[in-house]
């Protein structure tokens, strides 16, 4: 893949994180979207994405490398957002404040950027939809674009 998709990648995945915190500090329809602790958890998948594919394309020795960790990365996102989007369609499983929200808020990120680490929000709260899905299916759908995109040029032999 060319330095310029993997900064594209890289740009992107940064834009999917920088409109969840635009969701979180602006809101839509009046409601703000509090993160929850899965959300932070694809948060850090994002973020994963867009530093490997950032740094694919500054050391081009170790480009493979990149890629296969950013691919890593892609499939945990898709992970946790496919649980998350079962949570949302199985909302009796949920039982309040999640343990997992505890942890995560522990950490040195969380208590230094709390606009973009900290969980405040419940993973099976129903929000307003945008275009049609709910964020955590929007959030599912890009990670398995981006795991598609990743894990087909893994293989694909460079010129």
């Amino acid at each position: 893949m060319s330095s310029t998709r993997y900064l594209y990648l890289s740009l992107f995945s940064l834009g999917l994180v920088i409109f969840a915190v635009i969701l979180q500090q602006v809101g839509y329809q009046g409601v703000s979207f509090l993160p929850c602790p899965l959300c932070i958890l694809q948060r850090v998948g994002y973020l994963g994405i867009a530093i490997f594919c950032f740094l694919a394309v500054g050391f081009t020795p170790l480009r493979k490398l990149f890629h296969g960790l950013a691919t890593l990365f892609a499939a945990y996102g898709l992970f946790v957002a496919a649980r998350q989007v079962w949570l949302l369609s199985h909302p009796e499983t949920s039982c309040g404040i999640d343990p997992l929200e505890t942890w995560i808020n522990q950490f040195q990120l969380a208590q230094g950027l709390p606009w973009l680490f900290k969980a405040d929000g419940l993973c099976s709260a129903k929000l307003p939809a945008i275009l049609g899905l709910q964020v955590p299916e929007w959030s599912l759908f890009w990670f398995a674009v981006l795991f598609l995109i990743l894990a087909v040029t893994f293989f694909k032999k460079q010129k």
